[in-house]
């Protein structure tokens, strides 16, 4: 089958030129807008500094340095108060712009010299496009340290009875064996460290602390990790912590403005030796940026949209979790028109090979099919997350669904025995000889035709599918963000691995049983390319390719026909079934005539039925532009109407079912009185289009957004994907509230 390796090599390059067209004559290369550099300052310290382009900036929380040499340890960083952000997908962050230093300190060990040092940073620019998380590598060359003289040492030095001896192995003093440090994590948030030094350790309990001179201020409740448990001579049993030690304190504010207040930290510790230190206590200064609102109490964990606790989840939970989660939202996804449409495609080629079929070549057909489909989304995903292009939505061009749908229709044509598809005869004796399966390449055709028909049949996004790619996007792990998509599409195809178990022993072996089945698969084919059309033509033109494609198998189903005495009942059924097709091939082709474009509704406006007094659907108006968006708001907002915008394209299989059964239902009609509806209509991938879903970081459609009277989104109630009316309903009374 060559026409299948020349269709995807073709495609391929298609896509590989639309992936890297990232038009970098707009935008300063990462390396220009965030200019970064680093210096010893001395021999435990060292600053990590930027310059920071203007309408450029950076998240704090994005950063991380680590050392890369194993002599040397990095202290808690320094960083000093940022900018409070409003960001789409983060929610309030803090961000640096112009000018940023940021010292840390360091623990050197053996004596080293030089530390190899590694920043990670990322940053987006005002217009809207963030760039993908920024690694550099620095050698630095530390200054020699300079020994303090010991008062104690100089006071005995030439003391005949004092053995100096005694004091070659000295203790650290107390601010080198526990260094501590405490930042400003965010303006409810403060962040506590603790650099322990080899051969000491710390005690979980003796660790308190204390705010002074902070007035509307208090410490909400913390967790101290769990340290390691030590039967102690004094305290008996107690948790240790080596090494390091670092969390989060929770701040209980009742103002907003910012303000200076101090930390306490008090806490103890010992030498491995068995020398132990006095209580010890340390304040440190910290500055509180501008709060957006007041924490009267314990403040509450920020509520999240489904794809953002996805993307916790990644942070948090361990692989095999992680990709035991994502194959069961596979598993849940499969359940969605998403993964319909391939469900005919893979039946027709199993029967394409007709009574050579056998359960164990069936299912791995669907095997190739449904890795390939999942390899694709993986590949295609990660691109997509780390360049900000949805390919799903480039193959949507008419060109390429036009040429996809032709593939169908050559393929139906087989299954009707005008042709074979084969391999050349000379390809299919070399292969010969390696496997009689892949004797005629059909596994490497169904692999080809599960890899575009994840790009092109099936473009569906959903929550956990945006949940990754949003994690790749922050984060620049395409490892477990790639596999994690890999199992949502291994999820995705277990039905279709069910069907290649089963259809070795289901289907005809031989007989004009199997011509039948091929051929019934053959119309299934030409289905498959007309609903494919109905993205790109004429609702008028895919009604009347609905009717031929009913019309003409009914004349083969003997529905013209007189029947024969003694007719089976089989017979019989056949023809009941296409006098159906018959008739409702005629009533569409009334339909076509009188102007029609709706195959479900052919005879609309004839007045036959009660059905035009129903109450009509939901109608959007339709916004363009970023521009045209934002003003939209704005009115709604002076007339205090909330807004809720709808991203929709014609070739979005879950737009048209959310548009067909959830915007259709009464009850989400009424929960909708009162909001401003928008759609914003992203078929043509225009430059329009792709800034729109820029802005608000989407892949594709459908998303649902809702924005409040202060013209801001409330990003927790968005909805990704498709959700049927009782969910929705309910997705929209949090909205509300």
């Amino acid at each position: 089958m060559p026409f299948f390796k020349i269709i995807f090599l073709c495609l391929l390059s298609i896509v590989s030129q639309s992936a890297f067209a990232l038009g970098a004559d707009e935008f300063l290369p990462p390396d220009q807008a965030f200019k970064v550099s680093a210096k010893a300052l001395a021999a435990d310290r060292i600053e990590i500094s930027w310059d920071i382009a203007e309408g450029y900036y950076l998240y704090r929380n994005k950063m991380r340095f680590e050392s890369k040499t194993q002599q040397i340890r990095l202290g808690e960083p320094d960083f000093p108060a940022g900018q409070t952000h409003h960001d789409e997908n983060f929610g309030d962050v803090v961000i640096y712009r112009n000018a940023l230093n940021i010292p840390v300190a360091l623990t050197v060990e053996n004596g080293a010299s030089s530390l190899q040092l590694m920043v990670q940073y990322q940053g987006c620019a005002d217009r809207g496009i963030c760039y993908p998380p920024q690694k550099t590598t620095f050698d630095l060359k530390l200054p020699t340290s300079v020994a303090k003289a010991d008062p104690i040492k100089q006071l005995l030095k030439g003391s005949p009875n004092i053995n100096l001896n005694l004091f070659e192995d000295d203790l650290l003093p107390p601010d080198q064996a526990f260094e501590f440090f405490a930042t400003a994590k965010d303006e409810h948030t403060l962040h506590v460290n603790w650099q322990i030094a080899d051969g000491y350790y710390l005690y979980r309990e003796k660790i308190q602390f204390e705010l002074i001179n902070a007035d509307g201020v208090k410490l909400g409740n913390y967790d101290i990790p769990r340290g390691a448990p030590k039967q102690d001579e004094a305290f008996g049993l107690v948790e240790t912590f080596h090494n390091e030690l670092g969390f989060d304190l929770p701040l209980i504010r009742s103002g907003t403005s910012a303000q200076t207040l101090t930390l306490q930290a008090k806490y103890q510790g010992c030498a491995d030796r068995g020398v132990c230190y006095p209580p010890m206590s340390k304040n440190i200064d910290l500055a509180l940026p501008v709060a957006l609102q007041p924490s009267a109490q314990q403040p509450a964990e920020q509520e999240l949209s489904e794809q953002d606790q996805i993307v916790q989840s990644l942070h948090k939970d361990s692989l095999p979790i992680t990709l035991l989660s994502f194959f069961g939202f596979g598993l849940l996804l499969s359940l969605t028109p998403c993964i319909f449409p391939m469900i005919p495609i893979l039946s027709g080629i199993i029967v394409g090979h007709g009574n050579r079929i056998t359960t164990g070549r069936a299912f791995l057909l669907s095997l190739s099919y449904v890795l390939a489909s999942a390899l694709t989304y993986t590949v295609f995903g990660i691109l997509a997350a780390l360049f900000g292009s949805n390919l799903q939505t480039t193959f949507q061009q008419p060109w390429i669904i036009g040429l996809f749908s032709a593939v169908f229709v050559l393929l139906s044509l087989s299954m009707f025995g005008f042709y074979h598809l084969e391999l050349p005869k000379s390809l299919q004796a070399k292969l010969h000889n390696s496997s009689e399966i892949h004797r005629d390449g059909s596994l490497l055709g169904a692999a080809i035709m599960g890899a575009l028909s994840s790009l092109i049949v099936g473009p569906c996004v959903a929550a956990p599918l945006a949940g990754a790619l949003i994690y790749i996007g922050q984060t620049g792990n395409a490892v477990l963000g790639g596999s994690a998509l890999f199992f949502l599409g291994l999820g995705m195809g277990v039905p279709l691995l069910l069907l290649g178990a089963s259809a070795g022993k289901l289907l005809p072996k031989a007989g004009n049983w199997l011509n039948s089945t091929k051929a019934v698969f053959g119309v299934i084919m030409l289905a498959v390319a007309v609903w494919m059309l109905s993205r790109i033509l004429p609702g008028e033109v895919i009604m009347m390719l609905w009717a031929i494609l009913l019309i003409f198998p009914a004349i083969y189903l003997s529905a013209v026909d007189p029947l024969p005495e003694n007719s089976s009942g089989w017979r019989k059924l056949w023809k009941g079934l296409g006098l159906m097709m018959l008739a409702y091939g005629l009533l569409l082709l009334i339909g076509f005539s009188l102007g029609n474009s709706n195959p479900l509704k052919p005879l609309q406006g004839l007045g036959l039925s009660t059905a035009q007094a129903a109450e009509p659907g939901i109608v959007f108006e339709r916004v363009a532009s970023i521009a045209a968006l934002e003003n939209r708001i704005k009115q709604a907002a002076a007339n205090h109407q909330p807004v809720m915008l709808d991203f929709y394209a014609d070739w979005c299989i879950s737009c048209k079912e959310m548009e067909t059964y959830t915007f259709a239902d009464p009850r989400v009609k009424q929960a909708l009185k009162g909001y401003v509806l928008l759609q914003a209509d992203v078929t043509k991938n225009s430059d329009n289009d792709k800034a729109l879903l820029e802005k608000f970081s989407l892949i594709g459609p459908p998303a649902i957004l809702f924005f409040g009277l202060d013209h801001q989104e409330k990003t927790a109630n968005r909805v990704i994907g498709y959700q049927d009316a009782e969910t929705f309903i309910k997705s929209l009374q949090r909205a509300k509230s």
